[in-house]
């Protein structure tokens, strides 16, 4: 309820005010303020209309583009706000005689249609600002009731106060009110840029960063007094991320020296310039020096009974199994197919072959059968009409499966599937059976060990996070900086240049007119 009230308070003074002098300066010029006023109530309306439109577009996405837009209104909030600041911060005290001077302007050149125009069009500015950070303002809040009832309060305050001033009975400091009020509302914006930091992360835009750094939940717990205010009012959450601590400090410490430190239009150039090869400096550290994760793995892979180990030229896997010769599978790439292995997007290659097994038994008993078929005789085996033995004729299907991803064997299985054929042993015809991975056949039978399965997801997983933090920090935050050091230079060169042209106009001027 603070925030709004305060937000209410300080947009809604800031436009009464220029609604105000613009009336004064009608009313002692006897000029009529119809049309003013009526300027003014359409600029409220569509000011209220702005905000009811973004809620409802807001609410009418799902829940990620909710979030997202959320993101959105609150950056724009802040962009908003902070230009606010800045600017009432350096023309609050000499407000009142710009806007006389602008009005007499116009009333000279056209007439109070013009002035009404004015005050339309600051009272729309000031409501769409208003509008778009109530709004963010609102998503972050704990009570969204409070949160109007704050701001209601805060823009009924403004009027009276512009009343007050316009009719000449309240007298206040506005630098001074607009200074505290700004820095008041400085920590409410640097609170939006952690909660839009968050809604960008929960809507899938943002996903580095994330790392925990501070528990505050002893702090801020639910219903306390420090939670209304640090969480409602200020929007720091009890569990910071490193991503939001980073851009509150990145917000809050350079604008809070800009309010408290005012200066003149050379200074402010030079400590754009200054900042422009800081965030250049920052940008190229980021970019050059931050580490390119890597995968460590120890090449030998634990089989059952053996080892296997990838190699990459040519792309094979190579088993080696107790008591057998070497096994190379070649692993071609335009062979595997795309498969996801327990969320890792990896590849598969699948390998199949039959054979007829020179060390398979010749018969078997019943006993046998009946262990081979999983305890169970099979249907239509008799032990009185089929006693065996019988006579078994073997053809065994051997498939091998395997995943690699970034480089890196994910897992790797064989498994056998034989057809045995029966006869004999009081059998009328012969009967086919099918048995997965027989023991009474030594098959080359093997996978990768579950343990090593999971160390390998779970370091696949890690490295995807490490490349995900690389990609932000390394490559998309530096251009960022990078723009945002070409438009501080911009604007701080193009200052120096027209300080340095006004500087000269004189010395050009005389040089014209002296005599020869």
């Amino acid at each position: 309820m603070l925030a709004t009230l305060v937000i209410g308070l300080r947009e809604g003074l800031e436009a009464a005010l220029i609604v105000g002098i613009i009336a004064a300066f009608l009313r002692k010029n006897g000029k009529s303020l119809v049309a003013v006023w009526i300027g003014v109530g359409l600029a409220v309306a569509l000011s209220i209309a702005v905000g009811v439109a973004l809620d409802l577009v807001e609410q009418s996405l799902p829940q990620a583009r909710q979030e997202g837009m959320e993101a959105a209104i609150g950056s724009l909030a802040v962009v908003f706000v902070t230009g606010m600041i800045l600017w009432m911060n350096q023309h609050a005290a000499g407000m009142k005689r710009s806007l006389e001077h602008d009005a007499a302007q116009a009333l000279h050149q056209g007439s109070a249609y013009a002035l009404a125009g004015m005050a339309f069009l600051a009272v729309l500015r000031e409501g769409f600002e208003t509008s778009v950070f109530l709004l963010a303002t609102f998503s972050a809040a704990q009570s969204a009731t409070l949160a109007a009832t704050g701001a209601v309060v805060g823009l009924l305050l403004a009027v009276a106060i512009g009343w007050g001033i316009y009719a000449g009975g309240i007298r206040i400091n506005l630098g001074r009110f607009f200074r505290v009020t700004g820095l008041f509302l400085i920590l409410v914006a640097a609170g939006l840029v952690i909660t839009s930091l968050r809604a960008a992360h929960e809507a899938g835009w943002l996903n580095a960063g994330q790392q925990p750094t501070i528990d505050l939940s002893w702090l801020v717990a639910p219903g306390t007094v420090q939670s209304a205010l640090i969480t409602g009012v200020l929007g720091i959450p009890a569990d910071p991320r490193r991503i939001e601590v980073i851009g509150w400090l990145a917000y809050l410490i350079p604008v809070t020296l800009s309010v408290l430190r005012p200066a003149t239009p050379l200074t402010i150039a030079r400590r754009r310039l200054t900042a422009a090869v800081a965030l250049a400096i920052a940008a190229l550290g980021l970019a050059t020096l931050y580490p390119s994760p890597q995968l460590r793995f120890p090449p030998q892979v634990p089989l059952v009974g053996g080892t296997a180990e990838l190699s990459t030229s040519p792309a094979a896997l190579t088993v080696s199994l107790d008591g057998r010769p070497q096994e190379t599978l070649p692993l071609p790439e335009k062979a595997g197919q795309t498969a996801d292995y327990n969320g890792v997007d990896a590849l598969l290659w699948r390998f199949s072959h039959e054979a007829t097994p020179s060390d398979a038994p010749a018969t078997l008993t019943l006993d046998q059968v009946q262990t081979l078929n999983g305890g169970r005789l099979p249907i239509g085996f008799n032990p009185a009409r089929n006693p065996g033995p019988f006579t078994a004729t073997w053809s065994v299907t051997q498939s091998t499966q395997v995943w690699t991803a970034n480089g890196l064997l994910l897992d790797a299985a064989t498994n056998s599937t034989a057809l045995v054929t029966l006869s004999g042993g009081g059998l009328q015809t012969p009967r086919t059976l099918t048995i997965e991975n027989p023991s009474v056949i030594p098959a080359q039978v093997w996978h990768v060990l579950p343990a090593y399965r999971d160390k390998a997801v779970a370091a696949l997983n890690t490295l995807a996070a490490a490349r995900t933090e690389r990609q932000f920090w390394a490559a998309q935050l530096p251009v960022v900086l990078l723009i945002s050091a070409i438009l501080l230079a911009a604007l701080g060169g193009r200052t120096l240049i027209l300080r340095r042209r006004d500087a000269k106009a004189p010395v050009l001027s005389g040089a014209t007119h002296a005599p020869r």
